[in-house]
């Protein structure tokens, strides 16, 4: 769905094309080219109105579609007016017909009665053949404003609309035919023959459970749901669409239904009411439209997709990114995944490591899944780094960092796991990134005199005051050293955090900034985890890994494991035997000084000992390939990796969803309102009941939200709702501009 609003318009500004917008008051219609005005006319002046479209239509600057998307008006009337421009000119609009005659048939007496009619609630057909007049008359007689119809639509809504109880007395009748709330039964008759899809129709319906998520579909929108997904992921045939089945599922996460098995637990015509459909899909239909959408590897190119659109419309987000693994945990049967150390938890478990890519607010870009985990660093080095150098916007070109020593291409910032000075080089003498993370081996405390106060404000908007300092530090020794910036933190308990960088240009208390963000994403993990359920498992098979996949040799891994033991006993042994050394017994005591030779004297053979089978084990290693291809393995340590398709769409749609919300949250943000605050709002608002008033007229769609608990709460979410009208989005696959409002709002 392409974005209705310009960035650079006036607020409240509506596109008509990529070079037009109008702004449209109560009074006063004003046209813009860019920030520029070209026209403007009064709003109820309609010759105005078909001139200027004209002459917009006729100089190119937009289209007869765009004219009739926008205004809502007919491609007949369009036409009518662009062919009156081009015989006529502009004089042509303000001639009169010769001949023509007034309508004297709604004289002013016959005008007050229509309207005691309309106000009472009749509809303008009836209140025609009440009065005797034809109803093209009096339909002209309300659009030239002599009558107001505005009364009746309000009553007709309070007339026309059904209630929870009387929709779910149809919808269980429907169960006796095609199902449960199937009652738009031609529509399915005729798409289980390939003839048609469901349309999207909404009825006038009050309390409809949950409808307040719909407040979240302009910024599902504006965060790419359907970006390119009608292309890239697969064609689903039936009843059901593609941006349909995505709208469930982003509707399903925001109002934390954490399974599609759960979808069960929520009644599925009421659901279907917020898609303008009669019901949702069943859950093993839905299962079945999400294999479909993400057979032959389309979930991952369309993931891929919006990865990219997202750093297209944020570059500066994109200059710093974050990387970390996350465990997701398997309980299953299907399989014997390999053990992973799950930090959550302090265990070792079977599970799958993800990888993820946020920027510096916690903001996912994609995810890279791991079933064979080599190590964050093979993963950022072979996996995210190219990706990212093919997908991060405004990368300086050779010239520029030919020019500039210490410029770089963007910045990763990563944990422990990632240190590794050989690998900070490679990143910087072939690709120009820079990295950041903290110091493993960190030397001597720094004086504290070095340390001064700065002043820093984060990503978040936070304004922090931090204890820093800065001194140079060469890693390795020889040809593989490397200078890197060493950046130290000064705690109040007067520890000393220390970062080491290769981002040569940023000024250090940048570098503090962006390591110290990194929490960002841990508070991502931690809240996907507990409200977006991200180690759930979507789907429940699994397909054979490659042979050529490369793994680590089970032989090696034995063979360094031992290694491992015996240097360390043997590390034990020496340190005894050189205290033993050190403080021998007084040979006073001669039967101590026996015991004591003794001692030494078997230290110093299972010293011998284990140096031979140190250096037999060393061997070994050095004959034993470290790696092997799947191949290769033996059936005992063979495993199956999980189906990757199902559950790759649902993580997009919940980083969509995650996305959605954070924009929603940094427009409640205020004095009194935080980010946690600004979450659990939404969390409320997302499953509040709404009332659904289509205007199909009007071609609006009405969302009156039912109160929140407080009047703070309110005031809020009333001031939220206001920044949603003006954006004026249109629901996918309708024409109907969605509008929100509050219960008894103008009270």
């Amino acid at each position: 769905m392409p974005q209705l609003i310009l960035p650079l318009i006036p607020e409240g500004a509506t596109r008509i094309s990529d070079l037009v917008t109008v702004y449209r008051s109560e009074d006063r219609w004003t046209y813009y080219m860019g920030l520029t005005p070209i026209y403007t006319h009064a709003a109820d002046d309609h010759r105005l109105f078909r001139l200027i479209t004209s002459m917009m239509i006729n100089a190119g600057t937009c289209r007869h579609k765009d004219i009739i998307e926008t205004f809502g008006v007919s491609k007949s009337n369009v036409n009518r007016a662009l062919k009156k421009l081009r015989e006529g000119g502009p004089e042509a609009f303000f001639q009169r017909k010769p001949g023509g005659r007034k309508g004297h048939i709604l004289k002013p007496q016959v005008l007050e009665q229509a309207q005691v009619l309309l106000d009472h609630g009749f509809t303008r057909h009836d209140a025609a053949q009440q009065l005797g007049v034809k109803l093209d008359t009096f339909r002209k007689a309300i659009n030239d404003g002599r009558l107001h119809e505005h009364q009746y639509v309000e009553a007709s809504k309070a007339r026309t609309s059904t209630d929870k109880s009387s929709r779910s007395a149809v919808d269980a009748a429907a169960a006796k035919g095609m199902g449960t709330a199937c009652t738009r039964v031609m529509d399915r008759a005729l798409a289980s023959i390939g003839q048609g899809e469901a349309q999207v129709r909404f009825e006038p319906c009050l309390d409809v459970p949950k409808a307040g998520v719909l407040c979240a579909v302009p910024a599902l929108l504006a965060n790419g749901i359907l970006e390119g997904a009608e292309k890239l992921l697969g064609k689903i045939r039936g009843y059901y669409t593609i941006f349909q089945i995505l709208l469930v599922l982003a509707f399903m996460t925001l109002c934390r239904v954490k399974t599609v098995e759960r979808l069960r637990e929520n009644p599925p015509g009421e659901f279907g009411k917020l898609l303008g459909l009669d019901r949702i899909p069943e859950a093993r239909c839905l299962r079945k439209k999400m294999d479909t959408m993400s057979e032959a590897n389309a979930a991952e190119v369309w993931a891929a997709h919006l990865s990219k659109h997202w750093m297209q419309a944020e570059p500066d987000a994109a200059g710093t990114l974050y990387i970390d693994g996350h465990v997701r945990v398997y309980h299953g049967k299907l399989t014997k995944l390999p053990r992973r150390y799950v930090t959550r938890q302090r265990l070792c478990l079977r599970g799958t490591t993800d990888y993820w890519v946020n920027d510096a607010i916690g903001r996912p870009f994609f995810l890279i899944e791991k079933p064979i985990d080599p190590g964050l660093i093979q993963v950022v080095e072979h996996n995210i780094v190219p990706q990212l150098l093919d997908e991060v916007p405004n990368q300086p070109d050779e010239k520029a960092l030919a020019a500039n020593a210490h410029l770089c291409r963007f910045v990763l910032v990563f944990d422990r796991e990632g240190y590794s000075p050989a690998f900070f080089a490679r990143m910087w003498r072939m690709h120009r990134i820079a990295c950041i993370t903290y110091h493993k081996h960190p030397a001597e405390p720094w004086p504290e005199s070095w340390f001064e106060g700065k002043t820093v404000i984060m990503p978040s908007g936070e304004t922090v005051t931090m204890r820093l300092a800065e001194m140079g530090s060469l890693l390795g020794s020889g040809k593989n050293a490397f200078w890197v910036r060493e950046v130290r933190k000064l705690t109040d308990s007067g520890h000393q955090t220390s970062l080491i960088s290769t981002a040569y240009d940023l000024p250090h208390t940048q570098l503090a900034v962006r390591m110290f963000s990194r929490w960002c994403q841990e508070n991502f993990f931690r809240y996907m985890k507990q409200h977006f359920e991200i180690d759930m498992l979507c789907e429940y098979g699994v397909v054979e890994i490659p042979d050529t996949e490369k793994v680590v040799n089970p032989n090696w891994r034995e063979l360094n494991r031992s290694r491992n033991q015996v240097q360390s006993r043997m590390r034990y042994r020496r340190a005894r035997f050189t205290e033993m050394t050190m403080h021998p017994e007084s040979e006073t005591d001669p039967e101590k000084y026996r015991k004591w030779l003794k001692r030494k004297s078997e230290l110093l053979e299972e010293i011998d000992q284990h140096e031979h089978q140190l250096a037999t084990l060393k061997a070994q290693l050095k004959q034993t390939p470290k790696h092997i291809t799947w191949g290769e393995l033996e059936d005992k340590d063979k495993f199956n990796r999980l189906l990757p398709g199902r559950k790759r769409l649902m993580d997009t749609v919940r980083m969509i969803a995650y996305r959605a919300e954070t924009a929603m949250a940094a427009m409640l943000l205020g004095p009194t309102v935080d980010m946690p605050d600004a979450r659990r709002l939404l969390q409320g608002l997302f499953v509040t009941d709404a009332d659904l008033l289509p205007d199909m007229e009007n071609k609006r769609l009405l969302v009156r939200i039912h109160n929140a608990s407080t009047p703070a709460d309110n005031r809020s979410i009333a001031a939220l709702l206001d920044k949603l009208n003006k954006a004026e989005i249109e629901y996918p696959g309708s024409n109907l501009v969605l509008a929100y409002e509050l219960v008894n709002s103008d009270d």
